[in-house]
């Protein structure tokens, strides 16, 4: 059965850092696509990052291009999100999610992917 589990959230000064995992199992996360969302109350669930089974990355928003940064530990099957710099408007819930088909591949919308972790609450606050 596929699972997905996030973890390493929680709450963080400005300024500070968070380094989110994603770890597998049922499943290998090198044979697809993962990505990373942002869910705020009243919002729809945000793209942030995503990385292929080729492992090339993908960001999908602008205030997090050069703070954030997607990578996959094939061995420990886990994706990460490390982020930097974190701001008040980085306050959410943090899904990982998997396009979990053959020909996986990135997408920014979160209705391309299947397989989803339960999120991970990170709040910057001072």
């Amino acid at each position: 059965q596929s699972h997905l589990v996030e973890s390493g959230g929680g709450s963080v000064q400005p300024g500070g850092s968070v380094r989110l995992s994603c770890t597998a199992s049922g499943f290998s996360l090198s044979a697809y696509a993962t990505g990373w969302f942002r869910q705020v109350p009243g919002k729809e669930r945000e793209g942030i990052s995503c990385i292929d089974k080729r492992g090339d990355k993908t960001n999908y928003l602008d205030s997090e291009k050069g703070r954030f940064t997607i990578s996959r530990d094939n061995a420990k099957n886990t994706v990460y999100l490390q982020m930097n710099s974190l701001n008040a408007e980085d306050t959410g819930v943090y899904f990982c999610a998997v396009h979990l088909t053959l020909d996986s591949s990135c997408s920014k919308s979160s209705v391309d992917y299947n397989a989803w972790g339960q999120g991970t609450q990170v709040t910057v606050s001072s």
